[in-house]
């Protein structure tokens, strides 16, 4: 029976694709062997045992994996549990992402549609053909990928939910100032955060892959864009304003960014990228908080608590 986490019973018979997002080989009192797993969909998390364990089961069972299982759910001290009776391990272009992650406020198909009317919208030569080149080397990760591992957008096409947001809002400010180059920023904001399609690793997207680690999705979109302008053979200062853009769009060395915004492009990119995380993060904390009292700590805010007013 196909349920998710938040639908299952003590005593239900379950099947279906699972996360794994942690993994430890255990032994029992007798000396046996078994894999501790948590298990997670979009709906939440759960313990999962595999008794007499094997090696090949300590090789499959790993935190990224994503599992196709047949189970019991028991109740072990107050709290539900899974015993494992078969596995396979799910091939990563199989694996359904929207399932263990959180669907967009928005419908993917009405994002897409967005991103492609601003592509669509540049006027700019040079560009277009740096982002036609990188949306053809990119997709579909770039339309499926959240814009974060936590924080903010960290839901199925966060990243195209984060990037068409300040897509919006960029297209406002650009026409509110009169003064700023419209098709750099908005070529800015589709290319900016598209290095993240290489950093992060996994069906979906759970971790950071080996280059995210060593050289940040920054870098990487500096990378790329070189990349392309080389290949295209375009010979204009473009590719180096957009590199620009990509190496100064955190605004401050602090945050990560190993140049400050010297364009007044590159400047409202960052402002306009930190404006939209700022407040998806701090509506994100505020969900489960109730009117007239405050969130935890936040980091990202220089730990301020928010405060819920009442209604």
């Amino acid at each position: 029976m196909v349920k998710m986490i938040s639908e299952f019973s003590d005593g239900d018979r379950i099947n279906g694709q699972f996360l794994i997002s942690n993994s430890a080989k255990c032994l029992n009192n007798a000396g046996a062997a078994y894999m501790n797993l948590e298990l997670k969909d979009s709906s939440g998390t759960i313990n999962a045992k595999k008794w007499e364990a094997s090696l090949e089961d300590e090789t499959n069972l790993v935190i990224g994996s994503v599992i196709y299982l047949e189970g019991d759910v028991l109740k072990y001290k107050d709290s539900l549990q899974i015993k494992l009776l078969s596995y396979s391990v799910v091939d990563p272009k199989d694996v359904d992402v929207a399932k263990f992650v959180k669907a967009p406020p928005v419908p993917k198909e009405e994002l897409i549609k967005r991103f492609n009317q601003y592509v669509e919208g540049i006027k700019n030569e040079d560009c277009r053909k740096i982002l036609d080149y990188l949306i053809k080397r990119l997709s579909p990760k770039l339309f499926d990928y959240p814009a974060a591992v936590s924080v903010h957008h960290d839901y199925a096409s966060g990243l195209l939910m984060h990037t068409v947001s300040m897509a919006d809002i960029g297209s406002y400010l650009a026409d509110y100032y009169g003064d700023i180059d419209k098709d750099m920023l908005i070529t800015g904001i589709l290319l900016h955060d598209m290095g993240k399609t290489i950093e992060f690793e996994g069906p979906v997207i759970y971790k950071y892959s080996l280059e995210g680690k060593l050289l940040g999705h920054i870098s990487i979109m500096v990378s790329e864009i070189r990349r392309a302008a080389e290949g295209l053979k375009i010979t204009s200062e473009v590719p180096l304003l957009l590199e620009h853009m990509v190496l100064s769009h955190h605004g401050s060395n602090e945050f990560g960014s190993p140049i400050l915004p010297l364009t007044k492009e590159a400047l409202l990119l960052s402002l306009i990228d930190n404006l939209d995380s700022k407040m998806v993060f701090t509506a994100k904390a505020l969900e489960g908080v109730n009117p007239g009292e405050f969130t935890n700590k936040l980091f990202p805010l220089d730990n301020r608590m928010m405060y819920k007013p009442k209604q």
